[in-house]
């Protein structure tokens, strides 16, 4: 071994040590972070969790004389060296990226020699909520009054500061459908998939789902007719995530059903487009080669490269997604077991999506609100109780994305609902068609405001309407917050 490639090795070796060390004092800085939202500063837990911070910053301390934290793009740099998250604290990674953005922090200096109260200081301070439009002057004034002189801020350049929420979750709708395209094209060339990919993707839809819930279900109503496999995958996916975290699964849970969701009609692949797409009613031939891509969908999933990194449940979902609650649907089971849960859950979301998106072979397209009534006519027999009834709790009585008439003659597109049991038909609304009849781009809406004179509601809703009587684009509403 020749001395320059000694040096080399070490200097890898450091700068590994120092990448280990960076990331566990960034993971340690969230917990603190979080708990300080919780408990008071003398609080026995936030002190023992400080004194682990403290101790991990005179490691990193040791290991490099300088420590800085950028924001850059969609990554942080310490010192500028570009930290590497695994899958196992990728959400902590996203989670104080996005704060530091919110806060428009783009570097964030610690002095080696800082105290341990300083820096619980210089936390407390970083970690509270800002809603002013100048967060980053308050949280520099804020640190010069509490006498933190050892912590330096820089702002965040223009170029780097956060997409709004909305467009973010639009990019990561339509990122998703073009990863399921590109599974589809390796699938068929029997290519490795790259499943780290999916599951990054799922995280990001749970983590915008607790951020904005409607609105990430308002973009379910984007139906793209010409990919209608792929668009209804991702729809499904979405539903099924946000219907499990209603049912109480876990992160981890949560994450394994969107990728079975995700998948769920893999199998839809070797199925012809001309049966797929037939304006008419099939024959007994066509719809048992329909009927075969459950098994097809199960079989491909099986036959991954990456099959071990694949979630059991997804193989039940792609098997069982077409399987009734009283156990008819297809395909026949030989023995009657019980489905899967996920399975059941994604019958729920598969149904919903599938009747409210205009196909050639079906007559009628269903609203939204008309599809949850056809659901509940067959719960028990279709569908699982508490799931469906979960799930019509979460759409509301008037989903989001749903158009509703106006006692004032106006129209609005209905864009959150309203969680209190006495206001469910009382949701907030966007007007997009004003009391002459004209197309507007109006204000939200809450329908439960009253007017202090007449102490009634100003509005209220008189039915729901369906997009295409009136030629208007559901989809263009929601795409319009995320340009």
């Amino acid at each position: 071994m020749t001395e320059e490639t000694a040096k080399t090795e070490t200097k890898q070796a450091v700068g590994q040590k120092q990448q280990k060390l960076a990331v566990n004092f960034l993971v340690r800085f969230y917990i603190v972070f979080k708990i300080l939202r919780l408990y008071a500063e003398n609080n026995e837990l936030l002190q023992e969790q400080t004194e682990l911070l403290y101790q991990n910053l005179q490691e990193l301390k040791e290991a490099s004389p300088e420590i800085s934290f950028k924001v850059k793009r969609e990554s942080i740099f310490f010192n500028q060296t570009r930290l590497k998250f695994s899958l196992a604290n990728y959400s902590i990674f996203k989670f104080l990226l996005e704060e530091f953005r919110k806060r428009e922090i783009g570097l964030l200096t610690i002095e080696p020699d800082i105290s341990r109260d300083e820096l619980l200081r210089a936390v407390n301070i970083l970690g509270q909520k800002r809603t002013s439009a100048t967060p980053f002057e308050e949280i520099v004034s804020e640190l010069v009054q509490q006498n933190v002189e050892r912590v330096r801020l820089e702002k965040l350049e223009a170029s780097e500061k956060l997409p709004s929420p909305e467009k973010s979750a639009a990019r990561l709708f339509f990122l998703s459908i073009l990863h399921l395209r590109e599974v589809s094209e390796r699938n068929k060339e029997n290519e490795q998939i790259r499943l780290n990919t999916t599951r990054r993707l799922i995280q990001s839809i749970f983590n915008h789902l607790v951020d904005n819930e409607s609105f990430l279900l308002g973009l379910t109503t984007i139906k793209n007719h010409d990919e209608y496999t792929l668009n209804h995958s991702v729809n499904v996916s979405l539903l099924a995530v946000a219907l499990g975290r209603r049912l109480g699964l876990s992160r981890a849970e949560l994450v394994d059903l969107g990728l079975a969701a995700f998948f769920h009609d893999l199998g839809k692949i070797e199925t012809p487009l001309e049966i797929l797409n037939k304006p008419g009613q099939l024959t007994d031939d066509e719809r048992k080669i329909m009927e075969l891509h459950p098994h097809q969908g199960a079989e491909k999933l099986v036959r991954l490269r990456e099959f071990r990194r694949l979630p059991v449940s997804a193989i039940h979902v792609a098997m069982e997604h077409h399987i009734k609650e009283d156990l008819t649907g297809y395909p026949r089971l030989k023995i009657k077991n019980d489905v899967n849960l996920y399975s059941r859950i994604v019958k729920v979301c598969d149904f919903f999506d599938a009747i409210t998106t205009k196909r050639v072979y079906r007559k009628k397209t269903f609203t939204r609100s008309e599809a949850l009534s056809l659901m509940l006519e067959n719960i028990g027999t279709e569908f699982n109780p508490v799931i469906l009834k979960t799930f019509i709790q979460m759409m509301g009585i008037f989903p989001v994305g749903s158009l509703v008439l106006l006692n004032t003659g106006e129209v609005g597109l209905v864009v959150e609902n309203n969680q209190e049991t006495r206001f469910l038909l009382r949701p907030r609304v966007k007007i997009i068609v004003d009391s002459q009849g004209q197309k507007v781009d109006g204000e939200v809406v809450d329908l439960t405001e009253v007017d202090p004179q007449t102490r009634k509601f100003r509005r209220t809703i008189v039915k729901e309407i369906n997009p295409e009587d009136y030629g208007l684009e559901v989809p263009d509403y929601f795409l319009a917050q995320a340009m």
